[in-house]
């Protein structure tokens, strides 16, 4: 930490109910104020910083058990997900670093996405505005945890939070996390879970909790945040590299938080190198110096969109007004024998795989340049033989010259498909109030699933912004397991979906029952 920053270490902040919770605090050396304030709050102990041992840094485990495909540079005061203090402070703001309830060296028991912590993050969010050294304007910023943990206070709407921005946060614990399309995640969720029980004092297990509640039931939507109520200013993050985590809840939240000004920064690059890189900051500056400086600076644009044609290659990076984007072109890509997919529909047939063990392919070719961007989804006629309890798994990867074409994904190990999505069959009744293009399940109860009865079923799969070239195809995988390898070196690590464990599933389609990719096409300007 250079000279020019100054740290107040365990800051003490009492809570109306007489717990103290404890920050650390930065602020630009010699300045008076007043400063606007950024806040950060989580469970995982301000306090674990990079430390210097015997000449060699030693960072967060979490960086390490997981490929960092780009470097990145933070200064030693930068907790994990957190902004890097120094860097703020440099630029005039004052930066602290909160345990939540029950993390570090916060008094009591915390709960992981409650009221109660929301309530406590505003009362902080009242103190710091307070100080004779503040100028009154708190904002959020982090990512992960950092993100999550803004949206319930947000939605409180407390006087000094004038801007937050959540960082890739997803914001239905249940759909997004632990058990999306009602298949259980039980990877990387196992080890964010050893790790917060590790890291703060509880009063509720979550790891106990999901057993006891393996349905959207009230308590899972009691942890989602209340988007509608959000008026605050947001900067979200909406990557496409984190599908597995937090993509598609963070851009649940741009479109449905009632701010009216939210901008969203799309791309797909690796998390942290894009985080803590110079364009991220630059966007991240200019809102916070507007909202919190109250600074006469440019307007950012409602979404800044970035098109890529491979992992490390951005075709486009331009301005967008919304998401899906207004002038989409809606296409169908109907199944249809030997594999193909089509832009008409085609006459009857079915193809059967095993769940345990293959999946069904269909692929289609482009003959021009032509930018798929937006969500897509499949509807499918299924129907399963000897399953007990399947599940379906969706991919779909672009393909040249024969080979497919890797992107970056949520682990950084640059092998994912351009879109995925999966559903456990027995959860299949669609949510009443799916968005059109985005369809979802209630998850809130089961139904039978038969030998041999076919299922009209419909899949929401993550959103993209790629560029297919003229001769490069689109593909289209179904499959009764995760499409993608475990094994740390080059797969998903540590992402694990409980498969199918049996039973052999056919797709079928016809004039009268159709199964199709639908994708959404930006036509040429």
């Amino acid at each position: 930490m250079p000279a020019d920053v100054v740290k107040d270490e365990d800051v003490a902040v009492r809570m109306r109910d007489g717990v103290t919770l404890r920050l650390n605090l930065y602020r630009p050396a010699g300045a008076e104020g007043p400063l606007p304030v950024l806040l950060s709050a989580h469970p995982y102990r301000k306090d674990a910083l990079p430390e210097l041992k015997r000449g060699k840094w030693s960072i967060n485990p979490q960086f390490r058990i997981m490929n960092q495909p780009e470097p990145l540079r933070i200064s030693d005061q930068t907790s994990w997900e957190a902004p890097d203090p120094v860097w703020w402070a440099q630029h005039g703001y004052a930066v602290a670093n909160l345990d939540t309830r029950g993390g570090g060296r916060s008094e009591g028991r915390g709960d992981l996405l409650s009221d109660q912590e929301a309530d406590d993050i505003a009362q902080v969010i009242a103190w710091l505005a307070g100080q004779s050294w503040s100028n009154g304007r708190v904002g959020m910023l982090g990512v992960s945890y950092l993100a999550l943990s803004q949206y319930k206070v947000a939605a409180l709407n407390p006087p000094a939070l004038k801007a937050i921005c959540p960082w890739e946060g997803f914001t239905d614990a249940y759909r997004d996390f632990f058990t999306p399309g009602g298949v259980v995640e039980n990877g990387f969720a196992r080890v964010w879970l050893a790790i917060t029980k590790r890291a703060a004092r509880l009063t509720t297990d979550l790891s106990k909790e999901r057993r006891a509640h393996p349905l959207r039931d009230e308590s899972w939507k009691g942890l989602a945040p209340d988007l509608g109520s959000i008026a605050v200013p947001m900067l979200v993050c909406t990557s496409f590299s984190d599908a597995n985590l937090h993509s598609v809840g963070s851009m649940r939240a741009f479109q449905e938080v009632a701010s009216s000004e939210r901008h969203a920064y799309a791309h797909r690059g690796p998390k942290w190198a894009t985080f803590y890189g110079a364009e991220a900051l630059k966007h991240q500056l200019a809102f916070f110096d507007k909202h919190l400086r109250e600074l006469d600076v440019p307007t950012l644009p409602p979404l800044r969109l970035e098109i890529r044609d491979r992992r490390d290659h951005i075709v486009e990076v331009r301005d967008e007004a919304e998401w899906p984007l207004a002038r989409t072109e809606w296409r169908q890509l109907h199944l249809g024998a030997r594999g193909a997919l089509s832009e008409s529909p085609t006459a009857s047939g079915q193809v059967t795989f095993d769940l345990k063990r293959d999946a069904a392919a269909f692929e289609f070719r482009f003959t021009d340049d032509t930018e798929v961007s937006g969500p897509m989804a499949v509807r499918l006629q299924v129907s399963t033989r000897g399953a007990a309890d399947p599940r379906l798994f969706v991919g779909v990867e672009k393909r040249a010259n024969g080979l497919p074409v890797p992107f970056e994904g949520s682990y950084g190990y640059g092998r994912d498909h351009v879109a995925q999505g999966r559903l456990r069959l027995a959860l299949r009744e669609p949510d009443a109030h799916s968005a059109p293009h985005r369809p979802e399940h209630a998850l809130d109860a089961a139904t039978a699933v038969r030998d041999g009865e076919v299922m009209d079923v419909q899949i929401a799969l993550s959103s993209s912004a790629t560029l297919f070239r003229s001769g490069e195809s689109i593909r289209l995988l179904v499959g009764g397991r995760y499409l993608q390898p475990r094994n740390p070196l080059f797969g998903h690590f540590p992402t694990h979906y409980a498969p199918s464990s049996s039973g052999r599933a056919t797709l079928s389609w016809s004039e009268d029952a159709p199964a199709y990719l639908e994708i959404p096409v930006v036509p040429k300007a």
